[in-house]
């Protein structure tokens, strides 16, 4: 069966196309400038160099009817017609305390996800007009939605909860969501086939760095915690994200500046994190260019970044008792060979000893920890797109 997997923005739209018999790519794309002038896709069939073509799109639709044409492309495209496509998968951002799995879109799926748009206002349209635009043109073919909070819905009410009035839960759902689930499900599962055993028998801390980060703590397969809150804005020092502050930053913020109803929410989420500290980048390499290079503000973002990350490692490791292995992916965990250095310094305490070596490495699964390290370090590059495909493999069988 081939899935086209499907992720869209407010203006753009990612795609690829799976073979699910051995689980190999065909193509992948990009749509952008949706409803913009000058909108344009790319597309990428696997061996072959990447076609760019501009076209009008006025909405989602006239996207998805591009990727379509593409895909079918008697030269460039994977497929003959449609028919080859057996289910189209859908990431989605938000589905509330409603799926901790992927589910076939039904009209009721529809109707939970229209619910969590004002917990996800940025995120939950886009892809409710990706769905309704695919729905309207493949009206045969079977539709999955992967939620990025689903992973995390294992999570223990000690775990999700706020210590705030019960009924804010209660009558709004106010708790801990936790997002990244798709790239931690995946990570978790190519840990335990990299250890050689069960995801069930096992316990990890997946560390997903990048311009947005997260932490979870996975064990037997299901999480117990993540970093992630209510919003993506909660927990680890990110590129424009603050994470972790006093709440009461925000009204003193608001007080001390006359702050614009939304105007601090804009702060914390766009103009914080190591770019609001280092003045300079929300990009790890043009910190660490910086660093290198004397600034101390860079080198102080880039040591707040580590040192968030050490602390959740630490939660973790005594919320598990212990972990069989701690693995990095994303941007920073796949790449930033310096970043995982200065996180997994001095945690011999805990049995964690990175190999500088074997740590010398980029963009490929490996091993970094030393071999007499009681907890092994893996690095796994994380793979949402096929992660997707998976989950709605499974479903349209």
């Amino acid at each position: 069966m081939k899935i086209l997997v499907i992720n869209c923005g407010s203006s753009s739209l990612k795609y690829q196309v799976l073979d699910m018999t051995d689980e190999s790519l065909l193509c992948k794309g990009l749509v952008e400038r949706i409803g913009m002038e000058g909108s344009v896709i790319n597309h990428t069939k696997t061996g072959e160099d990447k076609i760019v073509k501009e076209v009008p799109m006025k909405d989602h639709k006239d996207a998805i009817a591009q990727v379509l044409a593409a895909i079918q492309d008697p030269e460039h495209g994977v497929v003959k017609d449609m028919s080859e496509i057996g289910a189209v998968g859908h990431r989605v951002v938000h589905g509330g305390e409603n799926y901790a799995d992927s589910v076939l879109i039904d009209d009721d799926v529809i109707k939970v996800m229209e619910q969590c748009v004002e917990l996800a206002p940025l995120h939950n349209p886009p892809n409710l007009l990706g769905i309704a635009a695919c729905r309207e043109l493949m009206p045969t073919t079977p539709m999955v939605a992967v939620f990025d909070t689903a992973f995390h819905q294992t999570m223990p009410p000690e775990a999700y909860l706020y210590a705030i009035p019960y009924e804010y839960y209660e009558k709004y759902r106010v708790r801990r969501y936790g997002f990244h689930g798709t790239s931690h499900k995946y990570v978790s599962e190519r840990a335990a086939a990299m250890l050689g055993k069960d995801l069930s028998e096992i316990k990890i801390i997946t560390c997903h760095l990048g311009n947005g980060a997260s932490i979870a703590a996975v064990k037997n397969g299901k999480v117990i915690d993540t970093s992630m809150g209510f919003t993506p804005l909660e927990g680890l020092v990110m590129g424009t994200r603050s994470g972790d502050i006093d709440p009461a930053i925000v009204t003193y913020m608001r007080e001390k500046d006359n702050l614009s109803l939304g105007r601090a929410n804009e702060i914390l989420n766009k103009k914080s994190g190591v770019l609001g500290v280092s003045g300079i980048s929300s990009d790890f390499r043009d910190l660490e260019a910086a660093y290198k290079e004397g600034n101390q503000r860079a080198e102080l973002a880039l040591k707040m970044f580590a040192h968030k990350v050490r602390f959740y490692i630490g939660a973790y490791f005594a919320e598990l008792n212990g972990a069989d292995a701690i693995v990095f992916t994303a941007g920073v965990g796949e790449n930033d060979a310096f970043m995982r250095n200065l996180i997994c310094a001095d945690l011999d305490n805990l049995g964690i000893k990175i190999d500088p070596v074997k740590n010398d490495v980029r963009g490929k699964e490996a091993v970094i920890s030393a071999d007499d390290s009681a907890v092994k370090l893996l690095l796994i590059p994380t793979n949402e797109e096929l992660m997707i495909a998976r989950d709605t493999f499974r479903l349209a069988k």
